[in-house]
């Protein structure tokens, strides 16, 4: 009966992975093929700088709009706000990184740098929260990679997010102050 209830939580699972490798896909899909009317949602204020964000994040290898998107909407709202909503909604687009890892990993099993993070933040368990931190505050294409490890690791979502979300907002206002900064000046605020 013990091994009938195991068979069944496997099968259950493996659906789970393969919906959330499957809703990753899409996702990126989507939002690479809208990216050029993305840019229009800056007439929604920080909800649309929240939005553009999430959809930045949510693709994984594909490039999406965001930093500069981010830098220039610091030159039009208050650089704050706007990394509050870049940020939070940089942190849950990012949530498709991790379901890529949750759902095995399949897409990358193969690339020695993931097998390189994923091992190390195997080993500094302990530090790898820290490690999703850096990641998501420094502008680097591997967050993705650190995402995904985090996925496979089973790290709990909520201490993912938290982190990630810490990491993009610090990370956010730095790019949306430039962005004040330098613009302001260009345009003679």
């Amino acid at each position: 009966m013990i091994r009938a209830e195991s068979t069944h939580k496997g099968l259950w699972l493996t659906i789970a992975r393969c919906l959330a490798l499957i809703a990753v896909i899409a996702i990126s899909v989507f939002v690479f093929s809208i990216r050029d009317q993305a840019r229009q949602l800056a007439i929604y204020g920080y909800p649309g700088v929240f939005l553009l964000s999430i959809l930045s994040n949510a693709t994984i290898i594909l490039p999406a709009p965001g930093i500069i998107f981010v830098f220039t909407m610091g030159a039009v709202f208050n650089p704050i706000g706007v990394a509050i909503a870049a940020g939070s909604g940089a942190a849950l687009g990012e949530l498709s990184g991790y379901l890529a890892g949750f759902s095995g990993q399949g897409m990358v099993e193969k690339v020695d740098l993931y097998h390189r993070i994923y091992n190390w933040m195997q080993d500094h368990h302990n530090l790898s929260y820290l490690f999703i931190f850096a990641m998501a505050l420094i502008p680097n294409p591997l967050f993705d990679l650190a995402g995904m490890s985090a996925g496979a690791m089973k790290m709990p979502v909520s201490r993912f997010l938290f982190f990630c979300w810490l990491g993009k907002i610090a990370k956010m206002f730095l790019i949306a102050y430039a962005g004040a900064s330098s613009l302001g000046k260009f345009f003679g605020d």
